[in-house]
């Protein structure tokens, strides 16, 4: 155990928010390392190098909580008392400033939205504080749905350029609405990913959160395409031997390949001019995303000259504010204006998406997915500097299935800087993605309460965490939710800390419910049976970190992690523990009556009656949102993503394919009987 901090340090980092132990079980503390936390205080500005550097930042610490009038970022929930202006004292002034436009004096019946607020104490202390005015919670989805889920770029049809693309989302969204009734389709994040060689297929490192990958792009829907130089209509036969490498010939996907394609064709139809009514969209657009687009751009633009490593850049250009990077703009102003068209582009193909889900009848539309963080060396770690905590990476503690913790090499914002900007940030990335999403899936929504903070160059057990303003983050995510009229599912899987599944809740933000991990854990452990499960959640069978429904029953996944030496036990041992598992859900299944043929001696079930068995006790609970994983549809056995893996397993380049392991195209899928079958198990009313 590591020795007990200081007590002026540890007082310290609570008042900073930054935590001095953590229980990894609830009979068990583990306290943070002295290292850990003086090196988190300094990513947050406070020195605490010594006892006297500590003594000295406290004392200041103390007298600005003493002194101040209010907090940086006040939040106000509609229809109930403001705690934080219900505190100052007696005949305190208030001005507010709306959002609006507006100027009132006082803070009563205030219209939703982001205020600044001006209070002045009769002692003579002022505050002027952003005021974040949100409706109580976000309404729960108008009617149960059932949906898909799935990594777009798995998902070739017989169009696509080697990789699935936004016109194959748009296609698989109508044709799930109409044909088979679905209320959505859940796809990866679509965020800009950073270039490189090869570039980092996961989609949970990009570059930008806050623009998407024009990778994503259906050129031929580009209205500019039918003008182009004829050279740009000639690449889709090369783009027909990517498609065919992958569909015929069981080659990976291999996403620099066709970005490098499309990108040549993007290049050809750049040079096409707007007609005045795309202009004008186009000015709009540029207009709308301001700074934060011509950031990107510019991020972009550099990176093609000097690289993707901005930290190597020549000095003047790491600062995005600095005379040099402005300068280079200018010079780079074509390349900032391809890269700015490219956003745009993706932008209206995304919300074309969207509009085809809408109109063909889905409650809901396309879920997009927000990563937890952004590569360090990408365009949003270059543009929001002042926001993020420098030397430190966001990842997880050592617990029971990790025994050395986790460092997932992602810069975490820093909670004060983001309430001193009225989370400024954290409210132009949800606006933009919200643009175009029926709802938004919020990966490791924990961390709008703590994040794991480690220093860099430290294993992830010299981590601690650090505490957000969870209402604040809160209150920002349903109000720009609310405006755009969307729902929001946060995966809650894994270690969850007391009071955080409570407060989603509270405000309608739904869960995450996955089957095999829903079990008594304070009782017997056994399976939990359906009418105990949460009714605010998307409940599924599986995700794309897991395995498919097929090998966890048939226990293919123990023998993937075999092969692959992953294993901490014996072979026998795991393989047993797989059994048992999938036994024990097995037995509930039949006894519920949704598994016809395990009992009382009868023929035993084939693994796709036992998929749609699963699938049928999911719709016999009581989630609001059901979600299919597309490959459980036509039999899949590999997880799209092995964890704990690199270049061990091809994560996140595998197309969708059959239990032959031959992949399946977008037109082979909805014309497949096995998935038909289980989406008909979902429209089945539940047993009585």
């Amino acid at each position: 155990m590591t020795a007990p901090l200081g007590e002026d340090l540890a007082r310290l980092a609570a008042l900073h928010g930054v935590a001095v132990s953590y229980q990894p079980s609830p009979d068990r503390t583990v306290t943070a390392s002295a290292i850990a936390v003086t090196r988190v205080l300094a990513a947050l500005g406070v020195d605490a190098s010594g006892p006297e550097a500590v003594r000295a930042a406290l004392a200041a610490r103390e007298a600005e909580l003493r002194e101040r009038l209010l907090p940086p970022t006040v939040v106000c929930w509609s229809g109930s008392p403001c705690e934080a202006l219900a505190a100052l004292p007696e005949g305190t002034g208030l001005r507010v400033e709306t959002e609006q436009g507006e100027t009132r004096e006082g803070a009563g019946e205030l219209p939703h939205g982001v205020h600044r607020l001006t209070a002045a104490a009769p002692d003579g202390r002022t505050a002027r504080v952003h005021l974040v005015v949100a409706p109580p919670r976000l309404p729960a989805p108008a009617s149960r749905s059932y949906g898909l889920l799935v990594q777009l770029y798995s998902l070739l049809s017989r169009r696509s350029w080697g990789m699935g693309d936004l016109g194959d989302l748009g296609e698989l969204a109508s044709w799930a609405g109409r044909t088979l009734g679905a209320g959505f389709v859940q796809v990866n994040p679509l965020h800009a990913s950073v270039p490189g060689a090869p570039t980092d297929p996961s989609p949970y490192r990009p570059s930008s959160r806050r623009f998407p990958d024009p990778v994503h792009l259906r050129v031929e829907d580009v209205p500019e395409f039918a003008y182009a130089d004829p050279g740009a209509r000639a690449l889709a036969e090369r783009a027909g031997r990517l498609r065919e490498a992958v569909l015929e010939k069981g080659e990976l996907i291999d996403r620099d390949a066709v970005w490098a394609l499309k990108r040549e064709a993007l290049e050809l139809v750049a040079r096409v001019p707007l007609g005045p009514g795309r202009r004008a969209a186009y000015c709009d657009f540029l207009a709308e995303q301001g700074q934060a687009l011509e950031d990107h751009a510019t991020w972009c633009a550099l990176a093609e000259v000097h690289g993707p490593e901005w930290n190597g850049w020549p000095r003047g250009l790491r600062d995005p504010r600095s005379a040099e990077t402005a300068g280079a703009r200018r010079e780079l102003m074509d390349r900032v204006d391809f890269h700015s068209r490219l956003a745009w582009l993706t932008d209206t193909q995304l919300t074309a998406a969207q509009r085809a889900a809408r109109e063909a009848g889905m409650p809901v539309g396309v879920v997009h997915d927000l990563a937890v963080g952004v590569h360090p060396q990408g365009a949003d770690a270059w543009a929001q500097q002042e926001y993020f905590a420098a030397g430190m990476s966001v990842g997880a503690p050592p617990d029971a299935f990790n025994a050395r913790g986790q460092d997932w090499g992602l810069p975490p914002w820093r909670p004060d800087r983001l309430a001193a900007f009225g989370y400024a940030p954290y409210r132009r990335l949800l606006r933009g993605l919200f643009r175009y999403a029926g709802a938004l899936r919020i990966d490791h929504v924990m961390g709008l309460f703590r994040l794991w903070w480690v220093p860099q160059g430290e294993p992830p057990t010299e981590g601690t965490y650090v505490r957000y303003d969870a209402e604040a983050m809160l209150a920002v995510l349903v109000l720009e939710a609310s405006r755009a009229g969307a729902t929001v599912i946060g995966e809650d899987l894994g270690t969850v800390e007391p009071g955080v599944r409570e407060a989603l809740r509270e405000r309608g933000v739904l869960g995450t419910s996955v089957l095999w991990f829903e079990r008594d854990w304070g009782g017997d452990g056994r399976p939990l049976p359906p009418d105990r499960w949460r009714a605010d959640c998307l409940a599924t069978a599986t995700t794309h970190d897991l395995p498919s429904t097929a090998a966890r029953l048939t226990g293919e996944h123990v023998e993937l992690r075999d092969r692959l030496g992953l294993l901490t036990r014996p072979v026998e041992e795991e393989r047993a523990e797989a059994a048992a598992d999938a036994g024990e859900w097995l037995a509930l299944l039949t006894r519920l009556g949704l598994l016809a043929g395990r009992a009382g001696g009868g023929d035993s079930s084939s693994e796709e009656a036992e998929v749609q068995a699963v699938h049928r006790f999911l719709r016999s609970t009581p989630a609001r949102m059901i979600g299919v994983w597309l490959p459980d549809g036509v039999g899949d056995r590999r997880p799209q993503n092995l964890p704990g893996t690199w270049d061990q397993y091809p994560n996140w380049r595998l197309p969708i394919a059959g239990p032959d392991g031959r992949p399946v195209t977008l037109e082979e899928l909805t014309a497949s009987p096995r998935l038909h079958a289980l989406v008909d198990v979902l429209r089945e009313a539940p047993p009585g």
